[in-house]
């Protein structure tokens, strides 16, 4: 019994300070969510008049999920509450760009350029653009633009494609001695004819009725439209793509990536509105972060203290068990915040925060049973096997009933709530590792020792004193 006991509370000592070890030498740390390290949030909701069906939402935000990952962000929070999506991006440095980029939620459309300017042309009458409600994909649009750094105004024709043809697309960076960064793109297989058949209206003979030259210019152009902007007006230098080509110019590197985007996750199966944008402070974050965790070690040191003063030398298992599952936890965390981009909210440390108490109701069952036999006569080398075995179900149920209630939370709730639940599923469920491999043979083993039962003041014993009442099992 003793070499088991050892063995389980090895098992149990190496893999918490294996994992911690890793953790720190790796010097990784789990991610944190958007209410702790500041970010930016926004909400869209479907145009007004919309009729959106759960399954046209869900394709939406797995294609806005694709665009936040495609800029970086780790572990963005994409959730629907109702018809709405609400973005939580957190640890954003350039929030303008990301925004802007998340809110551009119109569908990608293909239009031929049918005449240009710059925008502030000295001398020229204003241009009136065309407004939102009149940029349908059969009208003639005079939207703005960019072309080499400068603002430009383009008028385009009815639109020829949308996003839908694109398969993917990168930026590439330029090669020695060449120009500016460019963007590959693939396209599907339906998309290769149907941009084929684009190309063949804009080179070599430009069709003036679909996609004309335009003046002093040899070839036709088509311009790349997302949300009423135009992302880039590529000259078409070939007729037949065979599902692959590039565009070039002079991109920088986030231009080339921006436009590399647009093009792999432009398209979305319904258009939505900005509802609600707003950006939360790191200092605010970082204020919530630390009154969380001196609200913890508060709280943990009270019970800790209330442990020590009420069951003496049982007190120091409890501190003892809180480490290695704080150890266990931290490691837990922080891996899947690495693999999976799991991002700790508020919430979350809330979560842990009161998985203290669900962990120490589990001392406080096995140590009433085990004080309850000592009560009875029993030596504590009897006790704590029996008190345990007694104690264990009891244990299991309520932790069971923690984990189902958790795991509802986590079901059926958005946003916060979810890490909370999160965090404390995990801590419940650590809670009956460390009960079995931890306190069962941790209690056995010190109850072998004279100085853990009979120490002046500390002694488990000390806790009991006055409060013997003979046992048959005593007298035997």
């Amino acid at each position: 019994m003793k070499r088991r006991n050892l063995l389980s509370l090895a098992f149990i000592l190496l893999l918490a300070a294996g994992g911690l070890t890793a953790v720190l030498v790796t010097g990784s740390k789990p991610l944190l969510g958007l209410d702790l390290q500041g970010g930016a949030s926004v909400v869209l909701a479907p145009v007004p008049g919309a009729k959106v069906s759960d399954e046209t939402l869900d394709q939406a935000i797995a294609i806005i999920r694709q665009r936040v990952d495609g800029v970086g962000v780790a572990e963005p929070d994409i959730t629907r509450q109702g018809s709405n999506v609400v973005i939580q991006l957190p640890g954003v440095e350039d929030t303008d760009r990301v925004l802007a980029l998340v809110g551009q939620t119109a569908q990608l459309r293909f239009r031929p350029v049918l005449a240009s300017q710059p925008k502030a042309t000295p001398g020229a009458e204003a241009v009136p653009l065309t407004p939102r409600e009149e940029d349908k994909p059969e009208a003639k649009v005079i939207l703005p633009g960019k072309q080499g750094g400068q603002d430009y105004l383009f008028e385009l024709g009815p639109s020829l494609a949308d996003g839908t043809i694109v398969k993917t697309a990168r930026a590439e960076a330029p090669q020695v001695g060449a120009g500016g960064w460019k963007v590959a793109f693939e396209l599907t297989d339906r998309g290769a004819g149907v941009f084929d058949g684009i190309a063949s209206k804009c080179y070599p003979q430009p069709d003036p009725q679909v996609c004309p030259a335009p003046p002093g210019g040899q070839y036709g152009s088509v311009g790349i439209v997302l949300d009423g902007v135009v992302k880039s007006a590529p000259t078409i230098n070939t007729n037949r793509f065979n599902g692959t080509g590039e565009i070039t110019g002079t991109f920088t590197e986030r231009e080339a990536k921006d436009l590399a985007l647009v093009l792999r996750y432009g398209s979305l199966p319904v258009e939505f509105v900005k509802e609600r944008t707003e950006a939360v402070s790191a200092s605010l974050g970082k204020e919530s972060l630390r009154a969380g965790l001196v609200a913890g070690a508060v709280g943990l040191a009270l019970v800790l203290l209330y442990m020590v003063l009420y069951y003496r030398a049982l007190g120091v298992v409890v501190l003892l068990g809180l480490c290695v599952s704080g150890a266990l936890l931290y490691s837990i965390i922080t891996y899947l915040s690495k693999s999976s981009g799991l991002a700790l909210s508020l919430a979350g440390a809330t979560g842990v925060i009161v998985s203290v108490g669900v962990t120490v109701d589990s001392y406080i069952v096995y140590f009433e049973r085990l004080k309850d036999d000592l009560r009875s006569g029993r030596s504590v080398k009897a006790s704590v096997g029996r008190s345990f075995n007694r104690a264990w179900r009891t244990i299991l149920v309520a932790d069971g009933t923690s984990f189902i209630g958790a795991a509802i939370l986590y079901f059926l709730t958005v946003g916060p709530v979810r890490g909370f639940a999160l965090t404390l599923a995990l801590s419940t469920a650590l809670d009956v590792v460390i009960a079995w491999f931890f306190t069962r043979p941790m209690v056995a083993l010190l109850g072998r020792s004279r100085f853990f039962t009979d120490a002046r003041f500390f002694g488990l014993n000390r806790s009991l004193a006055g409060r013997r009442t003979p046992s048959l099992e005593a007298a035997t």
